[in-house]
């Protein structure tokens, strides 16, 4: 329990100062508090230790990867040059040695809500298990979003621009063109097709879960004391040591129009195309030529967050593990957030196995206040009163049944033509399992038993 505590400043940034901050601890812990009442979306650091901020030693256990089908590691990436393995050898992206995944460590979570006040949440992480803390499993999260490999039908994340690895709709004509959908990757597909894809690699493979991208959001906010996602990069540190600014616009900033008629919305940056990163956050400027018309170009910032390139913008990412109960107003009037931990429980018909973690907004709007309660939720509880620069600063987009019960997907992130109403808590909930788009993908995942 934190007891009184001292509010400092540095910088545009708040930190929490807590008694006793430099004498070793029982349990090292670092995290955000995060207060309702305050529009601004920056947030207060506190610590067991505020050194941990400068340190980050759970962060800087995520590690790059290239994991075999049977979920074995077959060697670690060089944090600073993904074009070697850790040993300083030459690595391959392509698929031949794994799909390139990040790989996640065993942590631990505690959420205090109305702590120290009323309105007030603090989440907290450590690398180890305390009273009222609760597991987050060692996973692995793909580095890119998911491509496909269509002689096999297995879901990837690779570095690949040959015609097995043709992304989007699959559109075989472009090849040769400006907007080819060689190494991009896959959409057109929903759900069910997509979990079937990844499922296809093996045991343990699924697409990316609710959970895993709320704790990258989180691991996110932590590192850089924000909600603001696409707060603009600032590599500079502040004068404790801490991360400041955020990711960037990211690729949100195309016209939606130009986009329709350069490729009918399917993606259009190439998988990898941050990878100068490496293992680090920031964004990379890339061309996309023609983009416009015949000469033509457009250029577009990547963003990458510990390796984990384009979290959100360019397509849209479905999330398994969460099933949206949406009622019309005649048939309860809620929207019930259902969530489930186990991939085996997750299905697209019913809510079986999943837990009801609490009801979300029911209009659009940008997010105010997340539904939070003892799992840390993101999805909105409040959208009124917010917008681009306050509280959350990402929108959420919804639709109500005119009758009867519908059962929705969770959506993420937003897409290339989205702007300011994208970034990490980006969430729509106004479309079924069955739902497939060319802007819309995923991210692969394993699961290990």
């Amino acid at each position: 329990m934190v007891n009184t505590a001292k509010i400092t400043y540095t910088s545009t940034v708040r930190r929490l100062v807590l008694p006793g901050s430099n004498v070793n601890q029982a349990q090292a812990w670092y995290g955000i508090q995060i207060d309702e009442a305050n529009s601004s979306p920056d947030l207060t650091r506190i610590a067991s230790d505020m050194t941990l901020h400068a340190s980050l030693p759970i962060h800087n256990n995520i590690k790059a990867c290239l994991l075999l089908d049977n979920g074995t590691v077959n060697y670690y990436l060089d944090p600073a040059d993904w074009t070697k393995k850790a040993d300083g050898t030459a690595s391959k992206l392509d698929g031949t040695d794994g799909q390139v995944m990040m790989e996640w460590p065993d942590f631990y979570y505690k959420v205090e809500n109305n702590f120290p006040a009323a309105g007030q949440h603090q989440i907290k992480i450590s690398a180890t298990s305390g009273s009222g803390w609760t597991l987050v499993p060692k996973h692995y999260i793909s580095a890119f979003e998911a491509g496909i490999q269509r002689s096999t039908n297995k879901l990837a994340s690779v570095v690949n621009t040959s015609a097995d690895y043709r992304g989007g709709d699959n559109t075989s004509a472009w090849d040769a063109s400006a907007n080819s959908l060689l190494g991009k990757p896959a959409t057109n597909i929903n759900r069910t097709n997509f979990r079937t894809c990844a499922r296809n690699r093996g045991t343990g493979w699924n697409i990316n879960s609710y959970t895993h991208h709320k704790w990258l959001l989180w691991f996110f906010a932590i590192e850089f004391a924000t909600l603001n996602s696409q707060k603009a990069v600032n590599t500079a540190l502040t004068v404790d040591g801490y991360k400041q600014g955020g990711l960037g616009e990211g690729v949100t900033t195309v016209n939606g129009t130009t986009w329709n008629t350069f490729n009918s919305y399917n993606p259009f940056v190439n998988c990898g195309a941050s990878n100068s990163l490496a293992s680090g956050s920031g964004e990379v400027n890339i061309t996309i030529t023609d983009f416009g018309g015949s000469g033509v170009n457009v250029d577009v910032k990547v963003p990458r967050f510990r390796g984990h390139e384009n979290p959100f913008g360019h397509v849209w990412k479905i999330l398994d593990g969460i099933n949206l109960k949406v009622q019309s107003v005649a048939s309860g009037g809620l929207t019930e957030t259902w969530i489930s931990d186990d991939p085996a429980t997750w299905n697209d018909a019913n809510y079986t196995g999943y837990t009801n973690v609490g009801n979300q907004a029911r209009d659009c709007g940008y997010i105010k206040t997340a539904l939070m309660g003892s799992g840390a939720e993101f999805v909105p509880a409040v959208t009124s009163g917010a917008d681009q620069t306050h509280y959350y600063c990402d929108y959420y987009y919804t639709t109500i049944p005119a009758a009867g019960v519908s059962l929705r997907t969770l959506i993420s992130g937003g897409r290339a033509s989205n702007e300011v109403d994208a970034g990490l808590t980006y969430s729509r909930t106004d479309r079924e399992p069955s739902y497939a788009s060319t802007a819309l993908g995923s991210r692969l995942a394993f699961i290990p038993a």
